[in-house]
Order: C-alpha cells, then structure tokens, then sequence
C-alpha cells in the first residue's frame, strides 16, 4: 500500500496533539506494537468495508484513535488505493527578505500589456 505522505503526516499530526493533551490516549499511542502504517491500513480497510465514499475528519480521526485505543485489532490486508486529502499542510511562514521581494516588482503602465511568448493573441 502506497499512501501520501500528506495524509500519513496529518494522522500523526493529529495523533500526537490529542497524545499530548489526553494521558489516557498518550499511553495507547505509545504502545511500541502499533504502527502508523498500520493504522492506515486499518482505516482505509474500515472505509472499504464501509461502503461510503467521504467522510467527514472527525471519522477518520476517530478510525485512528480506535487503532490506537485497542489492545488486538485486525487492521486488515494492505489495500492499494487513492486518497484524497481535503486540507492543506501548513507551510513555513515567509521571511522578512521573501516578503519585500514580493513587493518589490515593476510596476505596469497603463499602456503597457504583458504577453507571455507561449500566449496566444487575438488581435
């Protein structure tokens, strides 16, 4: 099973905020048995067998934590798949010198028109 590394990195992202501030889940998420790979497995097999095709974060994070929370679980044949990911991964925020080069730019007379060489005109 392939997976994006989007969707194993907000699993875990959210796995590891609810370990932090839950000391009950903390334990289960520390168990050194579990793997992330096959937490994955076990919700993309818990969909499938589903029957539905969205679902809303809160499910699949609550598929995640029921990985987690118990202690034999059949997390199922590896399943290759797509999924999509709805939410965007936060980037690092742009420095001071980033900012001002985006600021810095020509600026367009009103005369002036910007043709691109691969652009196509009609007049």
């Amino acid at each position: 099973m392939q997976v994006t590394d989007a969707f194993k990195d907000i699993i875990q992202s959210h796995l590891t905020g609810v370990a932090n501030t839950d000391s009950n889940f903390a334990k289960s998420f520390a168990n050194p048995e579990k793997k992330i790979e096959d937490c994955i497995t076990y919700i993309l097999n818990t969909v499938k067998s589903s029957g539905k095709m969205g679902f809303a974060d809160d499910e699949i994070f609550g598929m995640a934590m029921h990985y987690y929370d118990e202690e034999k679980i059949d997390v199922g044949k590896p399943i290759n798949g797509k999924v999509v990911v709805n939410r965007s991964i936060e980037k690092p925020a742009a420095t001071e010198k980033t900012v001002q080069q985006m600021k810095v730019k020509k600026p367009i007379k009103k005369d002036e028109t910007i043709i691109s060489k691969n652009q196509l005109t009609m007049f």
